[in-house]
């Protein structure tokens, strides 16, 4: 006898696989999220489908255009202003918290993942680029030993993670990643956070050329 998923479980597993979706670039703005096509996709009713679309509206992946329409966002300047002003304040936060308490195990853990985002690097495998860089990013934020600061980047994670996923200047990330690391191993906070003020304020640019084509004001200004 088949075992039987819980709806829990399938609505993490439908929600999971489309935010992936988006960010991989699989699903682009403006495309539709159906409720009937989606539970034949996954082969689950349509229950697990309309919380999983909720869920992803909440995170600010999809919007209701229509009480019948549901699409994949179209991000906005001030959407990309906004998300990076809030990198900038907490991220450079994190790298110097990451300085300061960094051990050598978790040095030792942030060097394999920049071995393994060379490795994807090299070959030009975005979704994994995409994937490392989180990691990366996320065990700095874990390495600050701040969990309140965990627990407000955590809602937005994903829309920075899709954000990301626009800069495809790879090897100047790689780059970055390296400085930004070599600062947090100096265990100088003050320097680690000028790399990570430098790194945000380069992705922001490269995003915003990426997504529109032309140059906005730092979100600092």
């Amino acid at each position: 006898m088949a075992k039987i998923e819980p709806l829990g479980a399938v609505r993490e597993r439908v929600l999971e696989t489309l935010r992936q979706d988006i960010i991989a670039g699989r699903m682009g703005p403006g495309d539709r999220l159906v409720e009937r096509e989606l539970a034949e996709r996954f082969g689950v009713s349509r229950v697990p489908v309309r919380e999983a679309i909720r869920a992803l509206v909440a995170e600010g992946f999809v919007l209701f255009e229509t009480p019948r329409r549901t699409v994949v966002r179209r991000l906005t300047p001030t959407d990309v202003k906004e998300l990076f002003e809030l990198r900038e304040a907490l991220e450079v936060y994190a790298a110097g918290l990451a300085a300061s308490r960094a051990t050598p195990q978790a040095l030792t853990e942030l060097r394999e993942l920049l071995e393994s985002a060379a490795s994807a690097t090299a070959v030009g495998d975005a979704e994994a680029i995409t994937d490392v860089n989180t990691r990366f990013h996320d065990r700095i934020l874990a390495l600050a030993g701040n969990n309140l600061l965990i627990s407000v980047m955590e809602p937005v994670d994903g829309r920075l993670r899709w954000l990301t996923r626009q800069n495809e200047e790879w090897p100047q990330l790689l780059t970055e990643h390296r400085d930004l690391y070599d600062a947090i191993a100096s265990g100088d906070p003050e320097r680690a956070r000028a790399h990570a003020l430098a790194h945000v304020q380069a992705n922001y640019r490269s995003t915003v050329h990426h997504l529109f084509g032309a140059h906005f004001e730092h979100p600092s200004a």
